[in-house]
């Protein structure tokens, strides 16, 4: 018998993105596209977007909206809608998300 035992990680590569730094704020929000993601599974979420949406068409009235709601119980890029929501990100200045009990 062999005094010697290979050990393992336990660990798995899990990052399938690899790290990327924070895209810069944008200046105004005026006259830009204003993306509302909603994970829609959480109760709270849909009222919260709406209420965002109201207050920031009250304060940038050229400003436009596009919303995302995403209603799986799991990670996003794990589903069917990661393609519409890449395409949705594309189109959008600045985003805001709601995820909420």
């Amino acid at each position: 018998m062999s005094n010697e035992y290979e050990v393992f990680s336990p660990w798995a590569e899990a990052d399938r993105v690899p790290a990327s730094g924070i895209t810069p704020r944008v200046s105004d929000l005026a006259g830009k596209k204003i993306g509302l993601f909603c994970y829609t599974v959480k109760p709270a979420s849909t009222p919260i977007i709406k209420a965002i949406e109201t207050r920031l068409r009250e304060r940038f009235p050229s400003s436009e909206f596009s919303r995302f709601e995403y209603d799986y119980n799991k990670d996003l890029m794990d589903t069917p809608d990661v393609a519409r929501f890449n395409d949705w990100v594309k189109g959008v200045d600045a985003a805001i998300a709601a995820v909420g009990d």
